[in-house]
């Protein structure tokens, strides 16, 4: 029998290799976010063809996690999580290959097989959507396999490291920036976080997925996934990653038109006041129902992202970052309460579930990014933002009648597989 001390260990080395692939994620999201403007101008690319070009990403972020529900159990965590950092160092190859259309007339070799440079770039951020895809669809089923007595904390702590690469990624993009650094040198930062966790893959076993190692067969995965709640929570995975990451991607644009200011500072602020939360308070979801936290969360959401679309460049900085902050504390916990639910709830839906509900989160934000850039384009900052406000408000009403409804039962209950 293992000695405690080594399963620990291990479980932890799995754990870390999560939450630095999840910081790899994020790095693309805010890199990818401070580079807009420069993309735009040697791309030569309105807001709407800037959303169209990294809709890409996240609709190859929803193919991926929708195939790892199924696939996580049939190729291994393992393969699948190496697999993930091979991908985002072959969409980086792409982004930074793309020429520029004034060189040779935009394509990088000529003929039936030319290559424009906005190809390219749709290429490669659809890699790196993908391996987004896998990185989240490997780490939500590993962290319910390795702690099955603590998921929704474990999920929370794991998922801190979203806005926490969120702060690193900015901060590296900040001070690049100020160096009068090029957005091909920010983004090739992302290669360093996917080759660590590439290494820390390759030298450790995986286990088989809860639901495998349960042997629980794949029809009664399906079985324990598709009911009402979890459809109402599917569709609610849609707006509840709209008003928290459509907002973040557009972010350090946004803010830089409604104040003035640096826009990716906004961003790191917020992303810091997620990672204290998720990190530090991930327990608060289990005092309170998960429901009433994401009801909590759409209402401070809501004032926050509406607040934030009334600033002007007029604005001080203690009236903006008090909007960030309303809007930073209510999309908290969002995306891994969510998850929290769907492993406690449905634990014999596995993968498919947990990887389903993560596939519905971000197949929206290929919806969102475009109408914001839209929104942009036609009406500004303040109304792209308050477009997706009014999102938050159909969560207010769901929200509160589940916490009403499972008040009514006898309170909010984890399942056993």
């Amino acid at each position: 029998m293992p000695d405690q001390n080594q399963v620990h260990a291990h479980r932890t080395w799995l754990f870390v290799a999560s939450c630095i692939s999840l910081i790899t994620t994020s790095m693309v999201f805010a890199i990818r976010g401070d580079i807009q403007a420069a993309l735009s101008t040697d791309f030569h690319l309105s807001g709407v063809q800037m959303g169209l070009i990294w809709a890409p990403a996240f609709l190859g972020f929803t193919f991926s996690i929708f195939a790892c529900g199924v696939l996580v159990d049939w190729i291994g965590m393992k393969s699948l999580h190496i697999l993930s950092s091979i991908g985002y160092l072959i969409g980086l190859g792409f982004i930074l290959g793309a020429p520029k259309p004034e060189l040779a007339d935009g394509a990088i070799v000529e003929g039936i097989f030319a290559f424009k440079g906005t190809t390219m770039l749709y290429i490669g951020f659809m890699a790196m959507g993908l391996s987004q895809g896998l990185v989240e669809g490997v780490i939500n089923p590993l962290t319910a396999t390795i702690y099955p007595d603590k998921k929704g904390k474990m999920l929370n702590i794991l998922h801190a490291w979203w806005p926490g690469g969120m702060i690193i990624g900015g901060l590296i993009a900040f001070s690049m920036t100020q160096m009068g650094v090029s957005w091909q040198l920010k983004l090739s930062t992302i290669a360093v976080p996917a080759i660590i966790y590439l290494a820390m893959c390759l030298v450790r076993p995986y286990p088989k997925t809860e639901r495998v190692a349960a042997n629980v067969s794949f029809g009664d995965m399906v079985k324990g996934t598709f009911k009402p709640l979890y459809i109402v929570l599917f569709i609610c995975m849609w707006l509840t990653a709209a008003v928290e990451l459509g907002p973040n991607q557009w972010f350090p644009t946004l803010m830089k038109d409604l104040t003035g200011m640096e826009g990716i500072l906004f961003l790191c602020y917020t992303a810091g006041l997620m990672f204290i939360l998720r990190f530090f308070f991930g327990g608060v979801v289990h005092r309170f129902s998960p429901f009433a936290v994401l009801m909590v969360c759409s209402v401070l959401t809501c004032i926050g992202l509406f607040w934030l679309g009334s600033l002007n460049t007029g604005a001080s900085k203690i009236v903006a970052f008090s909007a960030a902050t309303i809007f930073g504390i209510g999309a908290s916990y969002f995306w891994p309460t969510m998850l929290g639910i769907v492993a406690e709830r449905f634990p014999k839906g596995g993968a498919l579930a947990m990887n389903l509900m993560g596939g519905a989160g971000m197949a929206s934000i290929a919806f969102v990014l475009p109408m914001m850039g839209k929104q942009l384009d036609d009406g500004g900052a303040g109304a792209a933002l308050k477009s997706v406000a009014y999102l938050a408000i159909i969560l207010i009403v769901v929200f509160t009648v589940l916490t009403l409804g499972f008040h009514r039962k006898g309170g909010y209950k984890a399942e056993e597989i």
